[in-house]
């Protein structure tokens, strides 16, 4: 099971604690972990990760080949709003839980506790492999796309495939993908201070180079398609052979649904957040929102100087078949006969990728902490220890090394002897994998109640509304109802191992006799003075749950 045994489901709060620092690690240790990781993030800084590793400028940039030959315009612009909504209502979904459950497991903890104890077991370990495999292939997705945006850049600076320009070999942008990740790595391992900067970065970089780009580009470009093309045309003539006009318009939804990946960034970096059940789901929501918005605006942008589709997709053009560069090269030439503008603003989004790589990585880092914290990952007492500076540096470099070890399982896909441009089946290969990864594990991906965690609601309710079989779980009682043979009886209310030792828990709210809303402790015969305990209810109790465990 994922979920850690140590989990103490009593809810209380420590009277004694102060300021929103003690609040968030009582908060943590009610759901049975240790505050370990320095909670060094604002609700500005949590939303900052989460709008860097989303990046449409990366997120566009990297799949418009995918979109533009599988659907065309309409596909990418209509289907965008479509993906929109879809989204604003997972993220919606993923804000409420992330407020009641504010740990580094993001998902897969939600899952465990949403499911109930019969599938928590399932639903956790389901969840939790699919959701670290996808951030893993992610990763690998956004920096080897990177990587072969510095050749395209490289190639053009030198005069374009049809110039004599440089064109690397597979082994060059694998090494340079390497360099990459290794930088993400040392990056990663600098306290959460210096992390928080950079994410900070990415969040600033994403919103200023979309505004940049949304001006400069069509201020600069002489010709520019009608917005017929851009909301009504779809590419049938892709070349792949298919000309179903619904089928290519659901393939070119991907790019959108790939683009709006990774805002659960938010509920993994909420040990490390002040005001965690706050702050983590004003990050998931205003994050999704925000990138919406600018998203779609840059994706117009960007449509609106595509005038020749098949020329754009062709290998045979100066960047080999990179549409964006190709594109932006194009309408920088045409007005100045010179493309070093386009290479500029290539530069843009290749800075705005490596700090979306970043934020990758740290994701990966905290998902990857909480899963080993949980004894679910081999070797687990290595993944969740933390550096002196409070950063999960083991996992760190175990991210770095299982991202660049799936780049080594796809060389065969590249051309024997030239790596190009993405049009190559490498990017799609790294699209297709982290996609369908993280929407089994439920994040967000563009359908509604998609994956594991929106699963575990349903099963949830389905028990509730006693149409699926249940597990026997505990039965509520209200305060009012609980009688002394109840107490008394084999049933006892909340048994449970509290603060590491092994008492019988009682939550008394009114209908046990001089409780007065605090936590008795009874330890064997002896009964502990309620009034000594520093133990109070943090909200008005207005049911207890009978059985052999107490269960939020």
């Amino acid at each position: 099971m994922a979920v850690s045994p140590r989990s103490v489901a009593v809810g209380v709060t420590d009277a004694g604690a102060g300021g929103e620092d003690d609040a968030d690690r009582a908060r943590l240790h009610q759901m049975g972990y240790k505050q370990e990781l320095k909670r060094g993030l604002s609700v500005v800084s949590n939303f900052a990760f989460s709008f860097s590793i989303i990046s449409v400028l990366t997120g566009v940039t990297s799949t418009y080949n995918t979109g533009l030959r599988y659907g065309g315009p309409a596909s990418m612009t209509l289907g965008w709003l479509v993906v929109a909504a879809f989204n604003g209502c997972v993220a919606l979904s993923m804000a409420e839980i992330c407020s009641a459950y504010p740990t580094s497991g993001g998902l897969y903890y939600w899952s465990a506790k949403l499911a109930g104890r019969k599938w928590a077991s399932l639903a956790s370990w389901v969840t939790g492999w699919f959701n670290i495999v996808g951030q893993w292939a992610t990763a690998t997705s956004v920096d080897f796309s990177l990587a072969q945006l510095i050749q395209v850049i490289i190639l053009l600076a030198t005069g374009g495939t049809n110039g004599g320009g440089y064109v690397a070999s597979k082994y060059v942008v694998l090494g340079i993908y390497g360099f990459i990740l290794v930088l993400h790595g040392l990056i990663n391992s600098l306290p959460i201070h210096w992390l928080s900067w950079f994410g900070q970065l990415g969040a600033f970089w994403n919103a200023a180079g979309v505004f940049v780009l949304v001006i400069l580009i069509p201020s600069v470009a002489k010709e520019r398609s009608s917005a017929e093309f851009i909301f009504t045309h779809l590419n049938t003539d892709n070349g792949m052979g298919i000309h179903n006009k619904a089928y290519i318009l659901g393939v070119g939804l991907l790019m959108s649904n790939y683009c709006m990946i990774g805002y659960d960034t938010s509920a993994h970096m909420t040990e490390e957040t002040k005001n965690a059940d706050r702050s983590g789901p004003i990050g998931i929501v205003t994050s999704v929102a925000l990138s919406n918005i600018f998203g779609w605006i840059y994706l117009v942008t960007l449509t609106s100087v595509v005038t020749d589709i098949p020329y754009l997709l062709s290998a045979d053009n100066d960047a080999g078949g990179y549409a964006i560069a190709q594109a932006l090269y194009t309408v920088f030439n045409r007005r100045y006969g010179s493309g070093v503008g386009g290479l500029m603003c290539l530069g843009v989004i290749a800075v705005a990728m490596f700090l979306c790589g970043v934020a990758c990585i740290t994701s990966n880092s905290r998902m990857g902490y909480a899963f080993s914290r949980d004894g679910a990952m081999p070797y687990s007492h290595l993944w969740h220890r933390v550096s002196k500076h409070e950063v999960p540096l083991n996992v760190v470099w175990l991210s770095v090394l299982v991202a660049f070890a799936m780049a080594l399982t796809v060389r065969t896909h590249v051309s024997k002897t030239r790596c190009r441009t993405p049009s190559s089946r490498l990017t799609p290969h790294f699209l297709a994998s982290c996609y369908l990864a993280c929407e089994v594990a439920g994040e967000p991906g563009g359908i509604p109640g998609d994956g594991v965690h929106c699963d575990a609601r349903v099963v949830h309710l389905l028990r509730a509304a006693h149409l699926l079989p249940g597990d026997d779980g505990p039965k509520v009682i209200r305060p009012r109802a609980v009688s002394p043979r109840q107490v008394r009886g084999d049933h006892r209310l909340g048994r449970r191992a509290v603060g590491g030792l092994h008492h019988r828990a009682i939550l008394a709210a009114g209908g046990i006799s001089g409780g007065k809303g605090r936590l008795q402790l009874h330890a064997g015969c002896r009964r502990r003075g309620a009034v000594a305990q520093r133990w109070l209810l943090g909200v008005p109790c207005s049911v207890l749950v009978q059985g052999t465990h107490h269960e939020r």
